[in-house]
């Protein structure tokens, strides 16, 4: 049986390889914001040009503060680590700061994607913007 400690070291250095720099293999691993979100104030999807599907939950708090933010994904690496790094932007910002977020934001705090997962990061912005804006609209 393959421990999780071996097949994680194994995932880090095929994506290390692939051009992955630590900071995106770490939110593509951890995955720490995936998942549903109960009683979220908005539900949006995106598909992507590759095909990825991104569903963004957006649950404010106070004064339209982004209290929380979960994403479910079909999609690749590429996909997992830009939506994860999108809701360490977003949470904690107005809806109006959050659509500020662009993807040169997001590729900073990745470090590093291989180019051709560059789309990636703009479907996670997009679906980001699509659910604020949606909210923004009450169009649930």
């Amino acid at each position: 049986m393959v421990t999780e400690t071996v097949l994680s070291t194994a995932e880090r250095k095929m994506l290390s390889e692939a051009g992955y720099a630590n900071p995106a293999i770490n939110y593509f691993l951890e995955k720490k914001y995936m998942g549903h979100l109960e009683n979220a104030d908005q539900v949006s999807q995106k598909i992507g040009s590759c095909g990825d599907i991104m569903k963004v939950y957006i649950k404010l708090g106070e004064n339209d503060i982004i209290d929380d933010v979960r994403y479910e994904i079909t999609g690749c690496a590429g996909a997992i680590s830009a939506a994860m790094a999108v809701v360490d932007l977003v949470k904690g910002k107005t809806l109006d700061e959050a659509l500020k977020i662009n993807d040169g934001d997001v590729f900073k705090v990745l470090e590093n994607i291989p180019e051709k997962k560059h789309h990636c990061i703009q479907l996670a912005v997009k679906t980001m913007h699509q659910g604020i804006e949606e909210l923004k609209s009450g169009k649930n």
